[in-house]
């Protein structure tokens, strides 16, 4: 029968499927009791005792009842590994005692206390490998879990600015407007009377229309609803227009290309990388001028802040190091599989550029964010 017809009929089991047996098979022994954990490496050690006796002295196994040590410790531990260790040195000692070459039983037993020592020194090894696999075992798990708390984190965060920013529209500009329109009713009513508080009247209205804009891009900044597949530029615009508006500085937005990401997930994490790094220079680099620059070149795009406040070293001592934002703009750039660079300008102030690679963004879409 030809080799190919043999490899049809019987796959090689592949080894990522074997240690995925290996491994499911340990997890299963490590939950039993300890000695029914033990019982199929004493069973395994029997059997090479029998072997060992069927092949005789001159063709010896013992080196092959590390085997069932090393499952013994694998799924019992160092105790359970010694308990078969003696019994795999009494199967020995069964399967060699008729056959042996010493003249005496004194050397047979000194031969029998090598073959136990290098069973010990098989327990102590592969419980080292085993201490120092759990060990990575459990700190894989505390960066998986600190990485799902992260991600559990800025998803909460988002959902939490989602719900104050439609709470601002939906209730405190909407009972906003209602006011404006009383206050300018009651306005007009003075006007109609010729009453010199007719002028008090229409200040208070155009007031608390003041107050309502200033809401309204509260509420856009908290909550950019048109942040998806080809809208993450008009939101950087209305960014730099709203928040420039609110503090007073200077804040441009240029667009060198015409963007499209596929994932509305990672036009948010941008958004918001964005949204941080000029809070960032306004509130802690006492920045003026702000530039928000968004553009796409050799298979990347790239995001770009820069301002001339006070400087990276500045913003980090107001934190004592870095903050809770610029963590966060870092975590947010890892979630996308880009690159965060934050640098001193020659000139002062701070730039934050982030580097995405295209097809990176549309692999985003399940983010939670």
């Amino acid at each position: 029968m030809k080799a190919s017809t043999l490899t049809a009929m019987y796959p090689p089991v592949s080894e990522k499927r074997f240690w995925e047996a290996w491994s499911s098979a340990t997890v299963f022994m490590r939950r039993q009791p300890g000695w029914i954990s033990c019982v199929v490496p004493m069973l395994f050690a029997v059997l090479m005792g029998w072997l060992d006796f069927i092949t005789g002295w001159e063709v010896s196994l013992f080196i092959f009842y590390a085997l069932p040590i090393t499952l013994a410790v694998w799924w019992c531990g160092p105790r359970g590994g010694v308990a078969v260790a003696l019994v795999c040195g009494a199967s020995w000692w069964v399967a060699n005692e008729s056959s042996h070459p010493y003249e005496t039983q004194l050397g047979y037993a000194w031969a029998l206390v090598n073959r136990l020592f290098y069973f010990c020194v098989v327990v102590f090894a592969v419980s080292a490998v085993r201490t120092r696999q759990d060990e990575d075992a459990a700190r894989i798990r505390m960066l998986e879990e600190r990485r799902q708390l992260e991600r559990d984190i800025v998803s909460v965060s988002e959902y939490e600015q989602q719900r104050i920013g439609q709470d601002l529209h939906d209730g405190l500009c909407q009972n906003l407007a209602a006011i404006g329109c009383a206050a300018h009713a009651l306005a007009e009513d003075l006007r109609a009377r010729s009453m010199g508080e007719a002028r008090d009247a229409e200040m208070i209205e155009e007031s608390i229309r003041q107050a309502m804009m200033e809401a309204r891009d509260l509420a856009r900044g908290i909550f950019p609803v048109h942040v998806d597949r080809g809208g993450l530029s008009a939101a950087l615009g209305e960014l730099a227009r709203m928040t420039g508006r609110l503090t007073g500085a200077a804040i441009e937005f240029h667009e060198e290309a015409d963007v499209h990401l596929e994932s509305p997930g990672a036009s948010m994490h941008l958004y918001r990388i964005a949204q941080e790094a000029v809070a960032n220079a306004v509130r802690h680099g006492r920045a003026r001028n702000i530039s928000i620059t968004l553009c796409q070149d050799a298979g990347a795009l790239q995001l770009r802040i820069g301002d001339d406040g006070a400087g990276l070293y500045a913003t980090r001592a107001a934190h004592g190091g870095e903050g809770m934002g610029l963590r966060t703009m870092r975590y947010r750039a890892q979630v996308l599989g880009a690159r965060l660079d934050l640098m001193v300008r020659p000139g002062g102030g701070t730039s934050v550029v982030c580097t995405l690679p295209i097809q990176s963004s549309s692999s985003e879409a399940h983010d939670p964010a």
